[in-house]
């Protein structure tokens, strides 16, 4: 099978599971993996490759071309995206001469909207939905870190052949990627995000780690509080997901790394745009829209709303 599978977006996620499949395919004729990168993070791949720590080990990768300039990426098979959830459109219509109608979109983002903003965008192509559970970041540009050993992708799509559903299925298995093809892949969507929205809610409204909030009644009391108001949403929205989702969400922050935090708390902490709209806000515009009160989370928002606007 021949493939040519674009990674947009090289940061915890992207440049993580990207490094691994341009590790696996480097010698490979049939599998070309290509980086789309800008600025310092592509200058450092292209002369020194992408560096991917873990806790026992380092490795280096080089993709099969490493750019930002559509002429140079050139046609795409699949496109997988990983960027930061406010440069969807931005980004994706930059790569319009590299999409055509057999282009298959996996989005890996933090949020559960991608799917139809990607489609809005590109109605004509098929688009997955996706996640992965893992703790990884950029240490530097080129640079990532991850951390645990924790790390699972899932994806699926009822509208797309499954043909072409196993066909990436096999590209991950090959290059030692623990994924899951799924059929209830919007529950699943949802299990990640009820965990990461309530996560980075609460990790960037208290500015403390997992650690600080397991061990902190209040912190404690304030996560359930945004655990119950998001799963009261998902119920609503017919959702089917586990009875027990709220102890099987706190059971899997115990299992996180106690030093850990979420990406929107770090970008917080380093001055950066974060994902306010996306893990905050929608959960907030989700309430209004089914009637259901989410004070927790309004809390939330409107204090990190300040941060935006700083």
């Amino acid at each position: 099978m021949n493939a040519r599978i674009g990674i947009l977006g090289l940061g915890g996620v992207g440049g993580y599971f990207g490094g691994l499949l341009a590790k696996a395919y480097a010698d490979n004729d049939e599998i070309e993996i290509v980086f789309i990168a800008r600025g310092e993070t592509q200058k450092v791949i292209a002369d020194s490759g992408l560096k991917i720590i873990s806790d026992d080990n380092e490795s280096i990768v080089f993709p099969s071309i490493v750019s930002n300039n559509p002429e140079v990426i050139g046609k795409l098979d699949y496109l997988i995206c990983a960027t930061k959830t406010y440069d969807i459109e931005e980004s994706l219509l930059l790569l319009e001469k590299c999409i055509i109608k057999n282009t298959v979109f996996l989005p890996l983002y933090n949020g559960v909207d991608a799917t139809e903003r990607i489609s809005t965008i590109y109605p004509d192509n098929e688009v997955l939905q996706g996640c992965v559970y893992i703790v990884s970041m950029i240490e530097t540009p080129g640079v990532i870190k991850k951390v645990g050993s924790y790390e699972k992708l899932f994806f699926g799509c009822g509208m797309t052949s499954i043909k072409r559903l196993n066909a990436l299925q096999s590209i991950f298995k090959n290059a030692g990627i623990e994924s899951y093809l799924v059929d209830n892949i919007e529950e699943t969507l949802w299990e990640k995000f009820i965990f990461i929205s309530s996560l980075a809610s609460a990790t960037s409204y208290l500015n403390q780690n997992i650690g600080e909030i397991i061990n902190s009644n209040s912190s404690r009391a304030l996560y359930v509080e945004l655990l119950n108001e998001i799963t009261m949403i998902a119920a609503v929205k017919g959702l089917n997901l586990p009875a027990d989702i709220i102890m099987q969400t706190i059971l899997k922050l115990e299992k996180s790394p106690q030093n850990a935090t979420s990406s929107m708390h770090r970008d917080l902490m380093a001055g950066r745009k974060f994902e306010l709209a996306s893990l905050t806000e929608f959960v907030v515009n989700e309430g209004l829209k089914y009637e259901i009160e989410t004070p927790t989370y309004q809390m939330v928002l409107d204090k990190l709303s300040e941060k935006t606007t700083a």
